[in-house]
């Protein structure tokens, strides 16, 4: 290791840039909400917890742009199905 290092050339900010459409933030998650991503990270056998937590934001995002009329019919076929099976078994 050197005594001294020349920074006088050097530029700040991040080593990488973030590619186009993408901003590099810091936020305050709690553990629990993070460990939970992280293990899905892992239990799919690798990946990145960062693009799940934005894949989840995008899929709310989208749930909370969705017309009644369609949040309806989607509640709908997701339980007509699992009543269905109820009866039948009853």
């Amino acid at each position: 290791m050197r005594k001294e290092y020349d920074f006088s050339h050097a530029k700040r900010g991040p080593v990488v840039p973030s590619r186009p459409g993408k901003t590099r933030i810091t936020i305050r998650i709690d553990d629990e909400v993070l460990d939970w991503f992280r293990e899905r990270v892992h239990e799919a056998g690798g990946g990145n917890y960062q693009s799940l937590i934005n894949l989840a934001l995008r899929e709310h995002i989208r749930r909370k742009r969705e017309p009644l009329e369609d949040t309806l019919r989607r509640v709908l076929r997701e339980e007509l199905p699992n009543r269905r099976a109820t009866r039948r078994s009853a």
